[in-house]
């Protein structure tokens, strides 16, 4: 186990997935309702430059999930040192099942938000800050892959996975995000 001295990742719950599933968002309406402290684990501000656009998606795909592994680290750190006398959501697409799964004592103290095929669309077509046309097709492949192994790995350690369909706005996501957590929420 991995040294913890104020228990706030034994104690933590985590929430990891996709990019644009509403992460950030879920853990902060979290963090509001249950008095909660949010951590953010921000994987791109990550030193070097970017993962260039005309990169293969599975070499792209590789360099993040072993950026994602060295980043981890450096959340650990954080989190560690913590001392809020709240519990700690900590969301972030970096934060990947198999990463996650040796530090908690249940897999229930993480989900995997993924996007149906269906919200990433329309994800792409009315978000800002999606990717160019000439960067979509490497990024949503990359995105797309990265969705694929986080579902794989939270399968196969027991951790849910909650599809996004667009369909429930951020209060509905946060309330089944809660829903799963109830046990370790408010007591």
């Amino acid at each position: 186990m991995t040294r913890d001295p104020f228990g706030t990742l034994r104690k933590a719950l985590w929430i990891g997935g996709a990019p644009w599933t509403g992460k950030s968002t879920v853990a902060r309406l979290l963090a509001e309702r249950h008095g909660l402290t949010a951590y953010h684990h921000d994987d791109r501000a990550r030193p070097g430059s970017p993962l260039p656009d005309d990169l293969p998606a599975g070499d792209q795909l590789a360099a993040l999930m072993a950026e994602f592994g060295r980043r981890f680290d450096r959340a650990l750190d954080d989190l560690r040192a913590l001392t809020s006398p709240r519990p700690v959501v900590a969301e972030g697409r970096g934060l990947r099942p198999e990463l996650v799964a040796p530090l908690v004592d249940s897999p229930g103290r993480m989900v995997v938000l993924v996007p149906t095929e269906l919200f990433r669309q329309h994800q792409l077509r009315h978000r800002p800050e999606a990717p160019a046309i000439p960067q979509q097709r490497t990024r949503l492949t990359r995105d797309r892959m990265l969705a694929a192994q986080a579902v794989r790995a939270a399968r196969d350690l027991g951790i849910r996975v909650i599809e996004i369909d667009g369909r429930l706005g951020p209060a509905g996501v946060t309330d089944v995000v809660a829903e799963h957590f109830h046990a370790y929420l408010d007591g």
